[in-house]
């Protein structure tokens, strides 16, 4: 098997059919492709979506990147060794209506070389989280079982592992450990074993990325009719504030971009398009919009009183896909 081109391969044939999906909830908005190439090596796909019946602004991006391993990457990035090669698919989309969620999914492979050009290194991560903006508890349940199901088709210690990365990365450290949103799953420099080898984790990765679809389209479905006033718009862009602070405080995926010459473009595809910072906003005790900033202080185990009949049903969903 050739690693890089089964990879690259999955990455582009997912890119296309989360579009797809994306497009065909919203019935409007399409997305428009910009092709682009990295002088140092490489380039990728990037495809915005705007202004639609229900995705206000989003985009899926899949980038193939190489180059010399540079001095600032062994620095702060900790990455040794001559060359490097990075391959995945990141997705950002946000909603135009305060009762849909935002969505993020990241899928990638990485490889490190010699001097010889041979293989010394090979990891692999992503997952996939929700940012509610007024908390469904029927919906959480639904994107982490979804999730869960994924990971339980491969090994069931994975979910509540990945779970818990997630819950302990989206995390605005600096606002009292506040979350980003409500989870998911979360994985990185997964390296093959005699156990689970590269075909192992290349199939994890597509049971994840294929469960995106599952996960979050019902989700927009149920939500994006909801009638919503300037009050939960004002809302959400003061939680979507929180987004863009974890995004340019604490990613590494967008320290990764900045550090190897990224295409800027690409990199803040993920902020969204209005946002508001009011000094030392809080929301009223009891309000729903305080319910899910609550909800968002301390990771919780959404699944925990889900029914047996509600498992066997979103089992059953997911296997018909």
């Amino acid at each position: 098997m050739d690693v890089k081109e089964t990879w690259i391969s999955f990455i582009h044939d997912l890119q296309n059919r989360i579009c797809s999906a994306l497009e065909e909830v919203d019935g409007k908005a399409t997305f428009f492709e910009d092709a682009w190439e990295r002088p140092e090596g490489g380039g990728g796909k990037t495809r915005v979506i705007a202004n639609g019946n229900v995705l206000e602004k989003g985009g899926v991006n899949t980038s193939i990147v190489f180059g010399d391993v540079t001095d600032a990457m062994k620095t702060q990035l900790k990455i040794n060794g001559a060359k490097w090669f990075a391959c995945g698919l990141s997705l950002v989309i946000h909603p135009l209506n305060p009762f849909v969620p935002t969505v993020h999914c990241n899928y990638r492979m990485f490889e490190l070389y010699n001097e010889n050009d041979e293989v010394i290194d090979r990891w692999f991560g992503g997952g996939t989280d929700l940012t509610p903006y007024y908390l469904f508890e029927e919906d959480a349940k639904h994107f982490h079982q979804t999730y869960k199901n994924a990971c339980d088709a491969s090994d069931p210690s994975f979910y509540p592992k990945f779970k818990k990365e997630c819950d302990n990365y989206f995390v605005n450290w600096h606002r009292n450990a506040e979350r980003r949103g409500i989870g998911g799953i979360f994985y990185d420099y997964q390296r093959a074993t005699e156990q689970q080898d590269v075909t192992f984790w290349i199939e994890l990765a597509k049971k994840c990325g294929n469960a995106f679809m599952d996960a979050y389209i019902p989700i927009v479905e149920k939500r994006k009719g909801t009638a919503y006033t300037a009050d939960n718009k004002h809302w959400q862009e003061i939680r979507r504030g929180r987004y863009v602070e974890f995004n340019l405080v604490h990613d590494r995926g967008t320290l990764f971009g900045l550090k190897t010459n990224g295409r800027i473009e690409s990199i803040l595809m993920s902020l969204p398009p209005t946002v508001r910072f009011e000094y030392n906003y809080q929301p009223a005790f009891g309000t729903e919009e305080y319910k899910l900033q609550e909800a968002c202080l301390h990771p919780r185990d959404w699944l925990n009183e889900i029914s047996e009949e509600e498992k066997i049903a979103w089992a059953k969903r997911s296997n018909s896909c």
